[in-house]
């Protein structure tokens, strides 16, 4: 099993999420590895005041849910566990999980044999957060706190630019921590562990050995972190050791131990089938045999998210849906319904919780879905992954087409705008959304943490729908929420039978099922350009975007994309960008490398990706706009939050889609390409494809054999405990 951050450049092998090195150490690794340039949170100011408070009001109900969840976790009798009996080490592991939870630090006989809880039933799930007023972004760290932290910087060799952000990460007295305990340097994002082996070197010198414990605890909790940018939510015990090993650690196991014990992991024992009876104790007083377990270690915050991810699911699917429109009715809505529709609608007026699955052409049907339930009175919305895909369904939903898109008024939000109150219904006095249908599109990009603020803040009887392309990449954050759900079977799955039309339709419905065909392209709708090296790639590539799509087919510059599997390398997101805007917006970049003109992708926060352009610069930082919205970036948030946006990576593009797409195949991108990749990036294409291609047969090779990297998960057996397979 892999435990390479899945969007990380240059990972080191063999470790769970190696952060890349040389390019992508520009900015935060973390930053780099957690959604293809998705960069941290940046605050806009000025004209971007309404990008500013989404950013906030987001973070903000998301730091309610989380405190929601610890206060969950307190109420609890015993440890997170499936219930199964234990012995050896994970039984060590699991007594020191509950001497943490029972408020007491174990000593050594903490380690020896014990016997584990009897399985508890599922709680009920708590309630939902009550609603909260705005909450006004967190000050940054004292002055006189970054200066002592730069301090001690300084006598352990380090740079002083991480002065801030550790001090951030730390607290007041990071300075004191960081002094008794070097390696804690690890949490800072972008430190990798040689630079933090390094730094205690210089602090404790011949102390600063391999085997010491505080360095075992600190690269736990790094790996952890580095496997949920890969998008795992826990690690199974012996990838957790075997990455540990590989980081010179001698003794993985008491590593792991210090790290439960001091409560910076939590240890999980899971059924490996928790459908099967409890083992029974012989006739004859022999012990039943051990049922089969696999032992996960994982991060407090993901792992209670999967928890009330699962609580909030089981809570949809035992619910009964508000009848808003009687049965009739919706019935008579359906028989008027061709195929799938039809199937989709009776779907949803019996089901708390429906997976929908079909390409681009199948958005059709939850449009229909939406226009049916607001005619029988429901308060129906639809929440998408970005602002383009929200104007594209918003057009779908009002039956307009694709030309000159406009959105339709009031229905259509991001997820992001709707969790964080500046789109959508606002919230009721019980703190839940005040809608009836939620239909969420590009639901393979919901992370665990996402999914359980959305589905927490649902209000009973209302009725949810997941849906999107299975055959995507997955999400950016930790967790694959919609696959476990079609992977468990516990609530009605309608696929839709609504193919992509045209050659490119038929050409990605073709790599979705592992295979890559010719296809007859009459109308230039698909082109190959064969290239011998990454200089002919970005040479042939600029030529594309700025001379033969918009004279053979008619499509802008300004309307085409360039997609490009990572952003180092000599065609990566980086060399394209810089060719691209020398050709199309050439300027001296005087703010921060950007010019008034410039196509940029903004993040906003980690995992999320949105296009706009450059328009003007100032003291109060780059104004940009950004799917019509004005949004200022302060100067010094300019580099962690705004790259060039000429070419993208999948991961960026994922939820767009743009008139004339150039896929960029390079020599050196063989081994990053899989399945679920290329049929991202060919999926972005509406009209036109140009493939440059320099790979030769790791093309077809990687449609063929490569498919998505596993993830561990908990949800499914969470799932599985909580709510019944559907029949």
């Amino acid at each position: 099993m892999s435990t390479d951050p899945e969007t990380t450049e240059n990972a080191e092998p063999g470790t769970p999420g190696a952060a890349a090195e040389d390019e992508a150490q520009e900015s935060d690794a973390t930053t780099e590895a957690a959604a293809e340039g998705g960069a941290p949170a940046a605050e806009g100011d000025g004209a971007g005041k309404s990008e500013e408070s989404e950013a906030e009001a987001e973070l903000a109900a998301q730091r309610v849910e989380r405190d929601r969840i610890e206060r969950r976790k307190a109420e609890k009798a015993g440890p997170l566990d499936s219930g199964a009996k234990l012995s050896g080490k994970a039984a060590d592991l699991l007594a020191a999980v509950r001497a943490v939870e029972s408020g007491q630090k174990p000593v050594a006989t903490a380690f020896e044999d014990s016997e584990p809880a009897p399985r508890r039933p599922a709680p009920e799930p708590v309630r939902r957060p009550q609603p909260t007023q705005a909450v006004a972004p967190a000050a940054g760290p004292a002055p006189e706190t970054v200066g002592a932290v730069g301090r001690v910087l300084a006598d352990g060799g380090a740079p002083d630019t991480l002065a801030a952000r550790a001090a951030a990460a730390l607290g007041e007295d990071a300075d004191e921590q960081l002094r008794a305990d070097p390696w804690l340097l690890l949490r800072v994002g972008g430190v990798r562990p040689e630079q933090a082996d390094g730094f205690a070197r210089a602090l404790l010198g011949a102390d600063g050995r391999p085997d010491d414990e505080r360095r075992g605890r600190a690269l736990t909790g790094w790996l952890l972190e580095q496997a949920a940018l890969a998008g795992h939510t826990a690690l199974e015990m012996p990838a957790l050791t075997a990455a540990l090993a590989q980081r010179d650690v001698p003794d993985t196991e008491a590593a792991v131990q210090s790290a439960v014990t001091e409560g910076e992991a939590l240890v999980f024992q899971d059924a490996l089938d928790p459908t099967a009876p409890e083992p029974q104790a012989g006739e004859d007083g022999e012990e039943a045999e051990e049922r089969p377990v696999r032992i996960l270690i994982g991060l407090e915050r993901y792992a209670l998210a999967e928890e009330s991810l699962a609580d909030g699911l089981a809570r949809l699917i035992n619910s009964v849906p508000k009848q808003d429109g009687s049965a009739e009715d919706w019935e008579q809505a359906a028989a008027e319904a061709p195929g799938s529709t039809a199937e989709l609608l009776r779907a949803v007026a019996d089901h708390g919780l429906v997976l929908h699955t079909g390409g681009e052409a199948s958005l059709a049907e939850p449009a229909a879905l939406l226009r049916t339930a607001a005619g029988l009175g429901q308060r129906a919305w639809a929440a998408t992954h970005t602002p383009g895909g929200r104007d594209r369904f918003a057009a779908l939903r009002a039956g307009q087409g694709d030309e000159g898109r406009e959105p339709a008024a009031g229905s259509v939000v991001t997820v992001a705008g709707l969790l964080s109150g500046a789109e959508g219904p606002g919230r009721a006095a019980d703190g839940a959304l005040d809608l009836d249908l939620l239909v969420v599109l590009d639901a393979p990009q919901l992370d665990v943490e996402t999914g359980a603020l959305l589905i927490e803040s649902l209000p009973d009887g209302a009725r949810l729908v997941l849906a999107g392309d299975p055959a995507v990449l997955w999400s950016a954050g930790p967790g694959r929420v919609f696959a476990d759900l079609l992977g468990a079977g516990i609530c009605p799955r309608i696929a839709s039978r609504m193919p992509d039309p045209g050659p490119l339709g038929e050409l990605v419905s073709g790599v979705g099922i592992g295979e890559l065909q010719q296809v007859e392209a009459p109308g230039k709708e698909v082109v190959i350009v064969p290239v011998r090296d990454a200089g002919e790639a970005v040479h042939r590539t600029v030529q594309l975007v700025a001379d033969s799509v918009p004279r053979a087919i008619g499509v802008t510059s300004e309307q085409t994309v360039v997609i490009t599997p990572g952003h180092g390398g000599a065609a990566g997101t980086r060399a394209l960008n810089a060719a691209l805007k020398e050709r199309l917006n050439p300027g001296p970049g005087r703010f921060g490398g950007f010019d008034p003109g410039d196509r940029i992708a903004y993040s906003p926060a980690p995992g999320r990706t949105v296009p706009g352009t450059v328009v003007k610069a100032d003291t109060d930082g780059l104004h940009l706009s950004c799917a019509g919205t004005p949004v200022v970036v302060a100067k010094e948030r300019v580099e962690q939050s705004v790259r060039h946006g000429w070419a993208l990576t999948a991961h960026q593009a994922v939820g767009d889609r743009w008139p004339a797409a150039v896929v960029v195949l390079p020599g050196d991108a063989a081994q990053a390409l899989s399945r679920p990749w290329v049929y991202t990036a060919f999926g972005r294409a509406d009209r036109h494809l140009s493939v440059v291609h320099g790979v030769e047969q790791a093309l077809p090779r990687a449609v063929a054999e490569v498919v998505a990297k596993p993830r561990t998960t908990r949800l499914p057996l969470l799932l599985a405990t909580q709510a019944p397979a559907a029949g």
